[in-house]
């Protein structure tokens, strides 16, 4: 199964950089090197930029149902080759084939709703104030060429959330995807090419993410900026876009809390939270990280989330049997033995996992902590990795309190058989989704995004278009 090298595609070509450099992309089962990526330099972005306004004043003339043809006849292509782009995602992320081709058809899906969703973007009329010969409008127009910057945890499903609504909207896009994985986005890309996406529409570039979202973010051709990254990161490029007056769209970090109520169903809560848990090898921005359980069951809870994680089978993400692959680079691996070291000197206990498996690859075990104390790093910092923490609780309120005393609001989960409960969770958990008596299940037509310090904006539902529009005034007086 060969892996490709990865190049630039601006102005509607795929082409090296103008230096001829390259960086190398390892497969995280093996800690081999499978390919070369271009790094885009300074040349390369003023090239896409010139492209991307090029292509703006393009698809902005375009008709909306034309665009909806393009953009469905893409999807089309990526859906008949989701069993050629699957097995490069899982090269390069370490996903399991089956996520990897969920993933791929998940963004056919989505393609193909903000395609339609692109034909109800509608202005309006507004009667005015006693005048009859006075015609007053609001106009909906795209808001310019986007820069979009991504990660490696989902490199096709966080690219298609942004390409998909500023598509449908009329804007060009200049994508800055990881450059651990740069094949799924690349492929991803391609399909539009192939469905007739006039050049300069749609840019792709690998680098150095910081020169390039220096040069990127304040740069006169881009209006607009959308990320997908941790708090940290995200925070800064949301600072240089304030000084340049640009909006921003910001999908960031997340540490889901998951109450589990006296009354819960556990066999389902188990079965919901743990298949979110660690698909992914955990490594999603709405993985469920903080079990807050109630003391009544906390123990029954915990052991039979034990059991489902020692029964996970971990292995290369290419195997039929496997059920979770590698993380995806070796600073993950430092990373959860850091947080279990921490957990287990202040007083967790552990349940299953807690140790690398063999010495090739990146590869952690499924890892369940119980009574895992509030000053452990694992309960206030996100983990990005395979590892349940438990703790116990009281009182209902008191699980409210703990979920919502971080900084982040992306994701909440719940489970309870009371409607009581189930009102007061939804009511006072402050994220900006919220799953209860089932595991994450975002769609297209549903917002998706965070709140506090998780971000703002959204990445689904027609809230994610408004994001990619201008909506302007018009007032005509007949003379």
């Amino acid at each position: 199964m060969i892996y490709p090298n990865t190049q630039l595609f601006i102005d509607g070509r795929w082409q090296d950089a103008a230096s001829g450099r390259t960086l190398p992309v390892f497969n995280p089962a093996t800690g081999l090197e499978i390919g070369r990526v271009a790094y885009a330099g300074k040349a390369d972005l003023d090239r896409a930029l010139a492209a991307a306004q090029k292509g703006f004043e393009t698809w902005r003339a375009v008709p909306p149902a034309e665009r909806a043809k393009i953009m469905r006849q893409a999807a089309a292509l990526i859906r008949e080759r989701a069993s050629e782009i699957a097995p490069m995602l899982t090269q390069e992320q370490g996903k399991p084939l089956a996520e990897a081709k969920g993933e791929t058809m998940a963004a056919a899906e989505l393609i193909e709703w903000f395609a339609d969703e692109g034909l109800r973007v509608y202005g309006r009329l507004v009667p005015s104030r006693g005048r009859p010969e006075l015609r007053q409008m609001v106009v909906k127009d795209a808001v310019g060429p986007v820069a979009a910057f991504t990660p490696w945890n989902f490199p096709i499903n966080q690219v298609v959330r942004k390409v998909g609504p500023a598509l449908a909207a009329g804007c060009s896009m200049l994508v800055k995807a990881a450059e651990e994985t740069p094949a799924g986005p690349a492929a991803f890309i391609r399909a539009f090419s192939d469905a007739g996406l006039p050049p300069g529409v749609l840019g792709l570039v690998y680098g150095d993410p910081a020169e390039i979202s220096s040069y990127l973010v304040p740069h006169p051709v881009i209006r607009k900026i959308t990320v997908t990254g941790s708090t940290p990161v995200g925070k800064q490029l949301a600072a240089l876009a304030g000084l340049h007056m640009k909006r921003v769209t910001m999908e960031l970090g997340g540490h889901a809390p998951v109450i589990v109520c006296e009354d819960a169903d556990i066999d389902l809560a188990v079965k919901a939270a743990g298949a979110a848990k660690f698909r992914n090898a955990g490594q999603v921005c709405i993985s469920p990280t903080r079990f807050l359980v109630h003391e009544s069951v906390k123990n029954d809870f915990a052991q039979a989330m034990a059991t489902y994680a020692r029964a996970l089978k971990v292995g290369d993400g290419l195997a039929d049997s496997t059920q979770m692959g590698p993380l995806a680079n070796p600073r993950r691996l430092t990373a959860m033995a850091e947080f279990h070291e921490d957990a287990v000197q202040k007083g967790a206990q552990v349940l299953a996992g807690g140790q690398r498996v063999g010495d090739t690859g990146n590869f952690w075990q499924p890892t369940v902590l119980i009574d895992v104390p509030l000053d452990a790093r694992i309960f206030n910092d996100e983990p990005f990795g395979p590892v349940a923490a438990i703790r116990g609780f009281s009182k209902l309120e008191e699980a409210i309190m703990e979920a919502n005393r971080l900084s982040y609001g992306l994701a909440g989960y719940a489970f309870t058989r009371s409607l009581k409960n189930a009102d007061l969770l939804t009511r006072c958990i402050e994220v900006g989704m919220l799953w209860i008596n089932m595991p994450a299940m975002p769609s297209a037509e549903m917002p998706f995004g965070g709140i506090k310090d998780s971000g703002y904006g959204s990445e689904g539902g027609p809230e994610s278009l408004e994001a990619y529009l201008n909506a302007r005034s018009v007032a005509v007086m007949n003379v």
